[in-house]
């Protein structure tokens, strides 16, 4: 059954999950990037972080320690009026029935009075004294009797803290104890901070006096709340002067990064503006002063290999004439060899190989000569590159019989047609199999043709003593060996891989090199089937496929086994 057009499938959980982790690593990333390349970023947030440590620390101490004033200074209080109380208390609990009616309590009735309990009487006196005014509340309990208390102001007989009631019970006589308390009232919901003082006096009685902290409390949040708010205005203060700060060093910083890149890129006539005498001034001069000398040296070195390359040119120029004469004569003396005497018909023929060598290195070096002018051009034709690859293989099937050496060739059995300089590539192929020849130490040789869409590869392998870490972007200078002190076997000039990654770079292709110690080594030669137009891959592998397979089977990468070269390391491309 066909969906509706327009209605999309709707993605499992997983799927979900999936895209939520991929966004979030891709938001850490550039989270990383932008904190890694921004040191103004760096300093601000470090800033932030240590104020608001140390703005928080601050505020903790401070707000205790107002705290801890506040309620010493209103525990204080609070004891001096239970201690005027207590006087009062003390001498109604210990007045007798005689005594009081010659001494009537204001507000009650004689008669009334009479027939209180002490306890009663001195409830009496408080509700006319400070427990009607709200300051303070009291109860008066008697311990001989749990039930039997006398309270003001509504208070609630569980607002005495448990401890508090013990060390009353438990202390001495007239000894005050106080502790922090939550104060309940008869038809309110929810207690409010204070502070209970009691004591224990004659004929078992305790007193309890509560003083509420709401004013306290009250006072303590307002302070609280200034703190954070100045705190948050003392930390958003600093990290702003921070900015500014940073923003006055990074920005120098910043301006001699940006002109140093411009120097990088060769615009050798970048400055600085130099700005006062401190140290970033001092800077910006010795910036000027080194890109004013390294444009004297780049200058000097340019006039230089000009002079070399023109000197180079012109020598390889000039020896043709004299070599040509001397060729004629070597050639003459080569020729009626066999009518001297051994010696001399041994000379003949090591001359006529000396003048080979010659000849041949004078034609490299005129090659060269060619690339570093510009001068060197490209005869396109549209070639079939297995008959190119047949054709250097034949020329180098006579010098791969005296090694010992057979080549295994691998055709596609479909024609592999490309825009190339057919000589040019010849000559890029032959000098990988004399390199191979050379190094291959006697075993097989394998040469690997391969195409697709865009482009066309050629791959030589040998099996002999292979390349060591880093030395597969060197074997394309100029006149380096991998071991100085290993004898050429079948001579040359050291410019050929030079030459032949030149021809490469030419027809806009890329030259590159593999090996391992032990494992030998390959060169891959890839190049795009239509003239001009960019290579972005290969179609044949760069690491060979065994050494592949066998890096796969371990299920990791070993020292031995590193990763193939990326493209970009010869040439700019991507494999």
């Amino acid at each position: 059954m066909l969906k509706p057009k327009g209605r999309s499938r709707r993605r499992t959980p997983m799927q979900i999950m999936r895209g939520v982790r991929r966004r979030a690593r891709r938001a850490a990333g550039k989270a990383r990037r932008v904190w890694r390349r921004s040191l103004q970023l760096r300093v601000v947030t470090s800033t932030l972080v240590i104020s608001v440590a140390v703005v928080a620390v601050l505020g903790f101490f401070l707000v205790q320690q107002i705290t801890t004033t506040v309620v010493q200074g209103r525990t204080a209080s609070a004891e001096s009026d239970a201690l005027a109380d207590r006087a009062t208390i003390v001498a109604q609990l210990n007045q007798s029935l005689d005594e009081v009616s010659k001494q009537p309590i204001p507000g009650l009735d004689p008669a009334q009075t009479a027939l209180n309990s002490p306890i009663d009487r001195a409830a009496a006196v408080l509700a006319n004294r400070a427990g009607e005014s709200g300051r303070y509340n009291v109860i008066i309990r008697n311990a001989a009797a749990p039930g039997e208390y006398r309270a003001t102001n509504e208070i609630q007989p569980r607002s005495i803290p448990a401890d508090l009631h013990r060390v009353v019970s438990q202390g001495e006589l007239n000894e005050t104890f106080s502790r922090p308390a939550e104060l309940y009232y008869y038809g309110r919901t929810s207690p409010e901070p204070g502070i209970a003082i009691g004591v224990r006096v004659e004929n078992g009685y305790e007193i309890y006096h509560f003083f509420p902290l709401t004013e306290e409390e009250a006072t303590l949040s307002s302070v609280r709340q200034t703190l954070v708010v100045v705190g948050v205005g003392l930390v958003a203060l600093l990290a702003a002067i921070a900015s500014l700060v940073t923003r006055q060093v990074v920005t120098p910083v910043r301006l001699a990064r940006q002109a140093a890149e411009r120097l990088a890129a060769g615009r050798l006539e970048e400055r600085l503006k130099v700005r006062g005498e401190d140290d970033l001034a001092r800077l910006a001069t010795s910036f000027n002063e080194m890109a004013a000398n390294l444009a004297v040296k780049i200058h000097q070195l340019e006039e230089l290999s000009q002079v070399q390359r023109q000197f180079v040119s012109d020598v390889s120029h000039e020896l043709r004439t004299p070599l040509t004469t001397v060729r004629m004569a070597a050639d003459l003396l080569y020729e009626a060899r066999e009518d001297y005497d051994a010696s001399s018909a041994r000379a003949a023929e090591l001359m006529q190989n000396q003048l080979e060598r010659f000849e041949s290195m004078l034609t490299d070096l005129l090659e060269i000569s060619r690339y570093d002018a510009g001068a060197a051009t490209l005869d396109i034709d549209s070639v079939d590159m297995r008959d190119v690859v047949l054709r250097a293989v034949a020329d180098s099937e006579a010098l791969g019989e005296k090694q010992g050496i057979r080549f295994d060739l691998r055709l596609p059995g479909e024609p592999c047609m490309a825009d190339i300089d057919s000589r040019r590539v010849e000559r890029i192929l032959r000098n990988l199999l004399f390199n191979a020849i050379e190094h291959g130490e006697g075993k097989d040789i394998t040469v690997i043709v391969g195409g697709d869409r865009d482009a066309v590869a050629v791959a030589v392998r040998d099996h002999g003593v292979g390349l060591r870490q880093g030395e597969e972007n060197l074997v394309f200078d100029r006149f380096w060996r991998a071991d100085p002190s290993r004898a050429r076997t079948i001579g040359g000039t050291g410019l050929g891989l030079a030459i032949s990654r030149e021809d490469a770079l030419l027809h806009g292709g890329w030259l590159q090199a593999w090996g391992l110690p032990g494992e030998g080594s390959q060169f891959r030669l890839s190049l795009p089937r239509l003239a001009g137009t960019e290579l972005r891959g290969s179609p044949l592998p760069l690491v060979p496929p065994e050494i592949e397979m066998r890096r796969t089977w371990r299920g990791h990468v070993t020292p031995a086994l590193s990763p193939p070269v990326p493209e970009s390391v010869l040439d700019g491309g991507a494999s």
